[in-house]
């Protein structure tokens, strides 16, 4: 992956996608595969904003059920088994325990009602992930987290597990493979039209403030939570905060649902790089759109959620990282309304000048929504081309049947020396780029070596992400290439130290060093 600013210069694009989030990323990628010139447009660095900060998962929304919204259940559970299928290295399986405790909101029947019918909804896509039920001494030896006083029973469901940030990235080498010119730190200044039709864009380079014009016939906003911004777009949708916390590792590999006591909302506690998982909130937001703060507030509502159900309780202190994202809802007309009872399902708007807006949607679901978007700008163009995401192979995952090409990589990997929980994060972030992370390593055998102690991630895949995955800035590095930002307290003299290992590949000198920390350290380290 490179960026090239220069290969926007003056060229006519048959559709401009302004945001590079996971519906940009598909967007791009699909209408590449069908033949479109397409250009993808980042302002900042790619899944830089709702689509790095989300809760990890792939899933149906069991919770939906409740609500009666079948069809968003039904459109995710097929969107969750076709990634399982397409993309085993990038969307794996994860199981879910649910404990029901004497004067809980909803009773064992209800539960397994509700359970079955998800499993139906998955119909063949789901064999092998149904529910199981368990009796309390059974779900506390799985669960031993958990507190056993008042436990009835428990079920377990299996929904799936990513990483976010680098679901959108492999999607964005994608689209660029397949002959999109795709520029992050890329800000649309304005756009162009044309007898009151948008014709074209006027861009920036947010790195030297270079600009050129572009023509494009179709042009899509899916810049998220930016949209809001926009006064076509402001009375279309509404922004929630959505805090997570990372803590301790459990030593589990299963997840949990739970309710919050408070106030009756779901939230889950997830492995996730060894760590836990802990989230989400889901509050009304009207602030900084650039500057999404996790509040004392977020942290003790989680805390306390979490709290009401564990043998031991976590602390403040105990909080290693946090970050917050926003979640783009439909606008229903009722602004006094709970946020989490509003539809996480999406939509495409279409302003007078010919400009699309992609509303609302989910992580899981995306692919579905964006082909829905290609088809409406094909139709556009005058053109019939089929989708061609569905069921496809990712860009980065083995042509091969994917057991043997997983254990003959892990064999590769300890023969230089990883460690096994590294090679196994590595295969899950790399796919069949690993093939490269080990060819460092053939060079230096040092790059073996983790990073820090505690996590499962190797200087090698630093280097590797830093020579060909378009990192500009440190925090892209380390917070959306490699998340340890969020993973690990680190300070300056850390941030000095990777900023040093790198700068050879990124062509920064001491002072650019020196700028990246600071900026790093500014949005990232606790003061």
């Amino acid at each position: 992956m490179r960026r090239d600013f220069s290969q926007l210069h003056n060229q006519r694009f048959d559709l401009l996608v302004c945001g590079g989030g996971i519906y940009g990323a598909w967007t791009a990628y699909d209408a590449a595969l069908r033949g479109l010139k397409v250009a993808l447009v980042e302002q900042g660095d790619w899944a830089g904003g709702t689509s790095s900060a989300s809760s990890k998962l792939i899933h149906g929304g069991l919770r939906y059920l409740e609500t009666y919204d079948f069809k968003l259940v039904n459109k995710a559970l097929a969107e969750r088994g076709m990634l399982l299928a397409a993309a085993p290295h990038r969307v794996w399986p994860l199981r879910f325990g649910v404990p029901l405790y004497a004067h809980g909101r909803i009773g064992s029947w209800r539960m397994k009602a509700g359970l079955t019918l998800y499993d139906l909804m998955a119909g063949k896509l789901g064999a092998g992930m149904r529910h199981r039920h368990f009796s309390a001494q059974e779900f506390s030896r799985r669960f031993p987290l958990l507190r056993a006083q008042a436990l009835r029973d428990g079920y377990t469901y299996a929904d799936a597990q990513t990483d976010d940030a680098r679901l959108v990235l492999e999607l964005v080498a994608g689209a660029q493979a397949a002959g999109a010119v795709c520029v992050n730190y890329c800000k649309v200044a304005d756009l162009i039209e044309t007898s009151g039709r948008a014709a074209g864009a006027r861009l920036e380079d947010r790195l030297d403030e270079a600009r050129c014009e572009i023509a494009a016939q179709q042009i899509v906003y899916t810049n998220g939570q930016w949209s809001s911004t926009e006064r076509e777009a402001r009375s279309w949708s509404r922004l929630a905060k959505g805090v997570h916390l990372l803590l301790p590792g459990s030593q589990l590999d299963e997840a949990l649902l739970l309710t919050a006591p408070a106030d009756g909302r779901v939230f889950f506690i997830i492995p996730w790089y060894g760590r836990t998982l802990l989230g989400t909130t889901d509050t009304d937001y009207r602030g900084d759109l650039d500057r999404i703060a996790v509040e004392d507030a977020d942290i003790a509502y989680l805390l306390a959620a979490a709290n009401a159900f564990l043998n031991t309780a976590w602390r403040r202190e105990d909080v290693i990282g946090s970050y917050a994202g926003l979640r783009v809802l439909k606008q229903d007309g009722d602004s006094g309304a709970n946020p989490s009872s509003l539809s996480r399902d999406w939509e495409l708007k279409t302003t007078a000048n010919g400009t699309h807006y992609s509303i609302g949607g989910k992580l899981t679901s995306a692919r579905e929504d964006a082909a829905v978007i290609v088809d409406t700008v094909c139709a556009q163009l005058g053109r019939s081309i089929p989708c061609a995401t569905s069921a496809r192979p990712f860009p980065w995952a083995p042509a091969e049947d994917f057991t043997p090409w997983h254990a003959r990589t892990l064999a590769q990997a300890a023969a230089l020396g990883i460690d096994a929980e590294s090679a196994h994060w590595l295969q899950r972030r790399h796919g069949t780029r690993t093939a490269g992370v080990l060819q460092l390593i053939w060079g230096d055998a040092s790059l073996a070596q983790r990073i820090l102690p505690e996590l499962p991630f190797i200087y090698a895949d630093l280097l590797f992400c830093a020579q060909g995955e378009m990192v500009v800035r440190l925090d892209d590095l380390l917070r959306r290439r490699l998340p340890l930002l969020i993973l690990a307290r680190l300070d300056a003299t850390q941030l000095h130290s990777l900023a040093n290992r790198v700068a050879a590949v990124l062509g920064w000198d001491e002072a650019r060093q020196a700028r990246e920390v600071e900026l790093c350290a500014q949005r990232w380290l606790t003061p």
